[in-house]
């Protein structure tokens, strides 16, 4: 499993982790049943504290993408469609809320800002 970390990044490491993992199962790199590296394997490989890769796993395990069995490991559970697509709306509206804000730092109005998105639909 291919994961680089950004340590200049202001994202925490584990969402770093988080993240590239869950593209790996929305891509098809990772599918039902396949087996993460253990915490201390994944810990070594990016030499970071074995505790940061847990907290990861765990988030993977409480947002439903992955399963740990107790002595046997972590795996990916299976796809649920709807689930994928709800966490593709959180990252299209947390991308779009950037755009926005960006757009207001930069002093254009709420108006030019829909006016500019309805131009970009159009496409």
């Amino acid at each position: 499993m291919n994961i680089i970390i950004n340590t200049s990044s202001m994202i925490p490491i584990y969402e770093q982790i988080v993240d590239q993992i869950k593209t790996m199962i929305r891509n098809g790199e990772l599918q039902e049943n396949d087996s993460l590296p253990s915490v201390r394997t994944l810990a070594k490989q990016l030499k970071i504290s074995a505790l940061t890769v847990k907290k990861a796993y765990d988030s993977l395990e409480s947002e439903g993408f992955t399963i740990t069995i107790h002595g046997k490991g972590t795996y990916v559970t299976a796809i649920n469609p709807e689930l994928l697509l709800e966490e593709q709306k959180k990252e299209l509206e947390a991308d779009l809320e950037k755009a926005i804000q960006k757009g207001r730092r930069c002093g254009i109005s709420d108006a030019d800002i829909r006016n500019l998105f309805e131009l970009i639909l159009e496409g």
